[in-house]
């Protein structure tokens, strides 16, 4: 059975580097015919379908606090999320909180809607959940959102199981702002070289969890 096992999983490699080839002489084909943007976003939606098909269903279309939390924490997780909210740095421009691992800088930080930034960077907030329902009933999320230069700010939320069923029917999309990322299932979290003023106050104290999927 292992042996059977090994040659499906290498048949189903070989045919999906084989699909892989095909997709990408078709993004050639377009690209070479002048329409480099299509190429570009049609290699941007294929990257996206390889990389999250393996490991949830429907993970394409849902953020990585499902598979970090289960579907009632992370619906709760969505419900109360707070709007991106510019905030001024100390020489005015006004930051949204932004993914540390892809902006460092004001420059990629500064404010351009509820979606992204002027320098098309993602609006985003980091979470973290404390689930206290075997002591007092309660979940406590922490939204970690940070801004260069201005560092990081935690939004506290606490919830109930009332709050929980409200939220039974709130949508966890990817594509809703701002872009939730789960710390729990973040790889190396506790090792990111942060500036002395802007170390994250939540380093070493956030548990790992591995649930075969992070962002």
């Amino acid at each position: 059975m292992d042996a059977e096992r090994g040659q499906a999983t290498v048949e189903s490699a070989a045919l999906a580097a084989l699909i892989a080839m095909l997709l990408l002489a078709v993004i050639a084909l377009i690209a070479s015919g002048g329409e480099v943007k299509a190429g570009r976003e049609l290699a941007g939606v294929i990257g996206r379908r390889i990389a999250c098909a393996p490991h949830l269903p429907d993970a394409c279309h849902h953020e990585a606090v499902v598979p970090a939390y289960g579907w009632p924490l992370a619906r709760l997780g969505r419900a109360l999320a707070p709007a991106p909210e510019p905030l001024p740095a100390a020489d005015g421009l006004p930051l949204v909180p932004v993914d540390f691992r892809r902006c460092l800088s004001e420059s990629c930080a500064v404010a351009a809607g509820p979606h992204l930034t002027a320098s098309n960077r993602r609006t985003t907030v980091f979470t973290q959940v404390l689930d206290h329902r075997r002591s007092d009933g309660t979940i406590e999320l922490i939204y970690w959102e940070y801004r260069p230069t201005l560092g990081w700010r935690a939004v506290r939320r606490t919830a109930t199981a009332a709050d929980i069923a409200a939220a039974a029917d709130t949508e966890v999309l990817a594509s809703q702002d701002p872009k939730l990322v789960p710390l729990e299932t973040l790889p190396g979290h506790d090792h990111y070289d942060f500036p002395a003023a802007e170390t994250p106050p939540w380093q070493w104290h956030v548990e790992a969890r591995y649930p075969g999927w992070s962002d």
